[in-house]
């Protein structure tokens, strides 16, 4: 799977500045965990469809009454229409340069550190539904004005989410520029509830699939795909034992793409057939 660099597809010929960009991004067919590599933090303004994200050591999914701001980083990305068949998203992207910035103009001088998830869930509401309008408009605009407007934009809807959302908000515009990152077992570790296939959660540690083999060896001492199946049967049978679903209600959820191959394995690792599991358990 491809890797797509991102501003940097967007931003050929556009005469905006480097520091901050927005771009329209619509499309029309499903896209399923495509691998990104987002060089810049961004808002994702939704306005139509489903966005669920694949960080380090979280997951996140919204729909067009919400949007994400999302620190910059590996991530796995899956993009779903809504029932028009259309996925539309205003994304605004901002240099580490430009936060600091704002944070120095308005004396937010950092708190003592705490750890905080790569995502921050925003509720759209009227302001917002106005705020991107006239982001839209700026395009009416030269570039040299339109690139000044948006730098007053940028703060504005800094400035707004801070009044609307407090501490919370102001915590984690500290966390964009802070440099500590999960380490690889909180990655691994994280993701054994996921349908992650191995190589993406390779690409969540920014490793290789042979470099992230290599490590995950000399970390656990055993091949990290049966570890991982190992890890996800037992995550599937604690679902149907505790929650009474059946394997078809969980075979996704634990990485497999076929129901037929979770049953076989299922029965080679405990013995007997999910079906079974009441009888066994």
């Amino acid at each position: 799977m491809a890797i797509d660099n991102i501003p940097e597809i967007y931003m050929e010929n556009t005469g905006q500045e480097k520091d901050l960009f927005v771009y329209d991004f619509r499309m029309t067919n499903d896209v399923v965990k495509s691998k990104v590599n987002l060089s810049m933090n961004m808002f994702s303004f939704l306005q139509e469809g489903k966005k669920q994200v694949h960080f380090a050591d979280a997951t996140v999914m919204v729909h067009k009454e919400q949007s994400l701001l999302i620190k910059k980083g590996n991530w796995l990305w899956t993009e779903l229409l809504d029932k028009e068949n259309i996925y539309y998203c205003k994304l605004l992207f901002f240099s580490e340069n430009m936060l600091r910035n704002f944070l120095d103009k308005y004396a937010l001088k950092k708190k003592e550190f705490q750890v905080m998830k790569p995502f921050f869930i925003i509720e759209n509401d009227g302001y917002i539904a106005d705020y991107l309008n006239t982001i839209s408009r700026l395009n009416h605009f030269n570039p040299a004005s339109k690139n000044r407007l948006l730098r007053v934009k940028f703060e504005e809807i800094l400035l707004y989410l801070l009044a609307k959302y407090g501490l919370d908000f102001e915590l984690y515009l500290h966390s964009l520029i802070a440099t500590k990152v999960s380490s690889f077992k909180t990655i691994v570790e994280s993701n054994v509830s996921s349908n992650l296939k191995l190589e993406e959660v390779a690409f969540l540690c920014n490793m290789s699939l042979s470099t992230f083999k290599r490590h995950f060896i000399k970390e656990y001492g055993v091949n990290p795909g049966k570890w991982l199946q190992d890890k996800r049967l037992d995550y599937a049978k604690k679902l149907m034992k505790d929650k009474g679903l059946v394997a078809s209600e969980v075979y996704f959820e634990v990485g497999y793409t076929n129901l037929s191959n979770f049953s076989n394995a299922f029965k080679t690792k405990f013995g007997f057939s999910p079906r079974e599991i009441s009888k066994n358990c």
